[in-house]
């Protein structure tokens, strides 16, 4: 039997509210936060929600399947006749909006939705809408059914609710007395020589009807990849790219639409004030972490990631969570928190740390499968626009710490943890200690910095650290990417640049200046060529310089 929920009025502010007394369950909490108008009463320990009609409908919608318990103490469920609350509540004529679910925009509404149901499954055929989509992933026991080209889902009343609400009169219904019948649903098709282009995140999605020479095109373009379960092609997203797509287009009479789509964040991480008798990182992950020397970024990584990890089973202990519920969690990282592939794998890295490293267990959890890591190409900036950074910098602490960073493609942390003795000018070298990977490494001093550093060192005469705070101690990072973001704005600098950025822009102008590969590799630090080879991708004059075979031939 579940555990129940009881409800009763309450005064807040000066405005009555209905109180929930609920059992603390992450899945509870979450139900909850779904209600329009909830709140969280940091003086009562209580949720509470508008006293209204339409708050407590809503609230038995969300708990349909859950004992509600009225303030008279009897219990009553979804099929029993309510009346004491409701009779109140429906005094309040206040009217509030209790839709849980995403409104379709004005473009989606254009597109009509069939609902095919039988005794046990709704069947829903649906254009490649990525709000719709994310709603029908959203509810209970909803999959892609790749041999009918449909989404099924459990026929339930909650189910079958939700999709008329969301939908409203967009959908057609249609009742099958047979199940076999579903098969004479075809699969949706686009119209033909019509390119749909969805950017994203530094990735365009392609949606189109089928096409092998369209397919053959896309295979060379920069890092493709196949979506098997949304059935779409995804490219990255560069200026040249949407050039190339462009004039395949124009050459073959293909129809081209570009939508730039706004980013869904996933749930928020629930903060540490929002948990009852939150649960701190164990200490003897901690010491274990400071024996092994891990850096203290990475130790402060695992410890965000596995206090987040033993906080969503508040009930069990870190010994008795099993790796069912190991990748329980992961999926709700992945679907509800939508957290990256790099997230993710560093929450994986924290929890095997702890079994394996400080309970000295087996590899039990080593085949947990990995998230497929994202290709993006780097945002680069040109040579003129690297110049009119520097240029509208007038702080010259600030200017030598970008131009520094640019001329030597350091990292951020590389060039805040730079001591004077690091710096060679009589060999124009560049000593980078302890970087990524506890690896030493040189690197370039440019020739046209010198004169800038010597000025700046008589300016603010460091004495540890070469950029210092006005504290002392090492600068912070922060500040120092705030001093970039200032500068882009002042020199109206559009692209998302960051201070790795500048790194970027070192190798893909070293390339572009005919510097081997390999030497560029060393001089960043890389472990692997293959991470050096990103920047082959966006150096546009490395591609002019590439002659076509077709250009040795002769023709008469």
């Amino acid at each position: 039997m579940s555990e129940a929920i009881q409800v009763e009025s309450m005064m807040h502010k000066g405005e009555k509210r209905i109180k929930l007394n609920l059992p603390y369950r992450h899945d509870y909490i979450e139900r909850v936060k779904q209600l329009n108008g909830r709140k969280w009463s940091q003086s009562k320990k209580c949720w509470h929600i508008p006293y209204s009609r339409e708050s407590f409908e809503a609230l038995k919608a969300i708990f349909d399947n859950i004992d509600i318990l009225l303030p008279d103490g009897k219990q009553k469920r979804e099929h029993n006749n309510r009346v004491t609350v409701e009779q109140k509540v429906a005094k309040n004529t206040e009217i509030f909006n209790i839709s849980t679910i995403h409104v379709a925009t004005q473009s989606q509404q254009q597109d009509q939705v069939k609902l095919v149901i039988t005794a046990k499954k709704l069947f829903v055929q649906i254009k490649k809408q990525e709000a719709d989509i994310k709603f029908i992933r959203s509810l209970h026991y909803a999959r892609w059914n790749a041999n009918t080209y449909l989404w099924e889902i459990t026929n339930t009343e909650t189910n079958l609710r939700l999709l008329r609400n969301y939908f409203t009169d967009r959908l057609t219904e249609q009742i099958l007395s047979s199940p076999e019948s579903i098969t004479s649903i075809k699969k949706q098709q686009y119209k033909s020589k019509e390119l749909t282009a969805a950017v994203k995140a530094g990735r365009i999605r392609l949606l189109f009807a089928y096409d092998k020479k369209l397919i053959t095109f896309i295979k060379q373009l920069p890092y493709p990849k196949y979506d098997d379960n949304n059935r779409w092609w995804s490219i990255a997203d560069t200026p040249i790219v949407r050039a190339d797509i462009e004039n395949f287009c124009q050459d073959n009479g293909w129809k081209l639409s570009f939508s730039d789509e706004k980013s869904t964040k996933g749930k928020a991480k629930v903060c540490k004030e929002d948990i009852i008798n939150y649960r701190s990182c164990p200490q003897v992950m901690m010491d274990q972490l400071h024996l092994k020397r891990y850096s203290p970024s990475t130790i402060r990584t695992y410890t965000s990631m596995f206090e987040e990890f033993i906080n969503y089973y508040p009930r069990l202990a870190p010994e008795e969570i099993t790796e069912k519920e190991i990748i329980a969690f992961l999926r709700y990282l992945v679907e509800e928190r939508q957290v990256s592939t790099s997230y993710q794998n560093q929450s994986i890295n924290a929890i095997k740390f702890y079994y394996e490293q400080v309970l000295g267990g087996r590899r039990k959890f080593y085949f947990i499968e990995r998230p497929v890591k994202e290709r993006k190409l780097p945002v680069v900036l040109n040579e003129q626009e690297v110049y009119r950074i520097f240029e509208s910098v007038d702080n010259l602490k600030h200017k030598c710490l970008l131009m520094l960073i640019y001329s030597a493609g350091l990292r951020i942390s590389e060039a805040l943890n730079l001591k004077l003795k690091d710096l060679d000018s009589k060999r124009m070298q560049v000593t980078v200690r302890n970087a990524k990977g506890k690896k030493d490494r040189i690197s370039l001093l440019s020739k046209s910095i010198l004169p800038i550093l010597r000025s700046y060192y008589q300016l603010y005469e460091p004495k540890d650290y070469l950029f210092e705070g006005k504290e002392g101690g090492k600068y912070s990072s922060r500040s120092a990417q705030n001093v970039l973001k200032k500068a882009c704005r002042k020199s109206k600098i559009t692209k998302k640049a960051t201070l790795h950025t500048l790194r970027h822009s070192f190798a893909t102008h070293l390339l572009e200046k005919g510097t081997d590969l390999r030497y560029i590799q060393v001089l960043l630090g890389h472990g692997s060529s293959r991470t050096t080879e990103v920047y082959t991708h966006v150096s546009t004059k490395a591609l002019k310089d590439i002659q076509s075979p077709l250009d040795s031939l002769t023709f008469e």
